[in-house]
């Protein structure tokens, strides 16, 4: 992490350098010397970033997760393809990610998936990217190879484990299934009804977990990401208790597209809130998206 000390160390190198080279031309210390500047204004940006990252719950972890929507088979082949090109990014910046959930696609992809992102300001640099993300390609699932457009929203919580005072959750106001849990290429977990699904019937918010073969850690785990989604409902509606949230269903909302991924006819990413675009799409898809997200921050 970038910090004071750094910059001032990095600056008294320079200074050197520059001392150095005042005295006598040479190459080797001009090379130095650029590097230097470089990492200079490298750590400069970082913390930009950080002194950006202000918000209430910016330094929480979050729960992270990618439902499949419009475009059948295409579409949960394009959510599989965003959890790859995340859990990458999250690699990257060195996040510590635990699967909580993930129901698999009828014939390929998945339905969705739900991470647990854990790491220094997880929920800081993530929550820009909730919202609908779209797909452009031709379709390797249609006979004719027809351009497809595809859907995909993702949406990330903070991880809130107090600010509870408010949620007062009454048995009657849930309910709570249990199923079997099951992996990959639909191979079961284990053999009990040990996966967790909680619906909060006021708000329609819904909270699974399947990471555990216990269902009671399971139903705890839903209760702690229901409850975080709770508090982050009542603090983004600016009510004080439950009651006064009104039937939320929790659809995807299709106009909240953030980002289109053109593969065909051209190659391009564009985020269309800060019109950040590049053409190296393969790139981004392997997980580097701290241009978009560092675009988004500064905006």
């Amino acid at each position: 992490m970038a910090n004071y000390d750094d910059l001032i160390s990095l600056n008294e190198d320079i200074e050197v350098y520059l001392d150095l080279l005042r005295e006598e031309e040479d190459d080797r210390t001009k090379a130095e010397l650029d590097n230097a500047v470089a990492l200079f204004k490298s750590k400069v940006d970082e913390l930009e970033i950080l002194a950006l990252l202000s918000g209430k719950y910016d330094t929480y972890n979050c729960f992270f997760s990618i439902n499949a929507g419009a475009g059948g088979t295409d579409a949960q082949d394009w959510a599989m393809m965003l959890m790859r090109m995340y859990t990458r990014w999250f690699e990257k910046r060195g996040f510590e990610v635990a699967l909580i959930e993930q129901s698999m696609g009828d014939e390929a992809g998945i339905k969705s998936v739900l991470f647990s992102v854990k790491g220094s300001f997880a929920y800081g640099y993530i929550k820009n990217e909730i919202g609908v993300h779209r797909l452009v390609r031709l379709s390797p699932f249609n006979s004719n190879n027809k351009r497809q457009t595809s859907f995909a929203a993702v949406d990330v919580v903070p991880e809130i484990t107090h600010d509870y005072a408010n949620v007062q959750i009454e048995s009657k106001d849930l309910k709570i299934d249990t199923y079997r849990a099951s992996g990959a290429g639909g191979q079961h977990v284990n053999k009990t009804d040990s996966a967790v699904r909680v619906t909060h019937l006021p708000t329609g918010l819904v909270a699974t977990s399947q990471n555990s073969r216990s269902q009671t850690e399971n139903k705890v785990t839903a209760m702690s990401i229901l409850k975080s989604r709770i508090v982050a409902l009542l603090e983004s509606e600016h009510k004080e208790k439950i009651e006064d949230l009104k039937g939320k269903s929790g659809d995807i909302a299709w106009g909240n597209q953030i980002r289109s991924y053109v593969f065909h006819p051209y190659k391009m990413v564009k985020d269309l809130r800060t019109n950040e675009e590049t053409s190296n799409v393969q790139r981004v898809m392997d997980g580097d998206l701290d241009a978009f997200v560092n675009a988004k921050l500064k905006a």
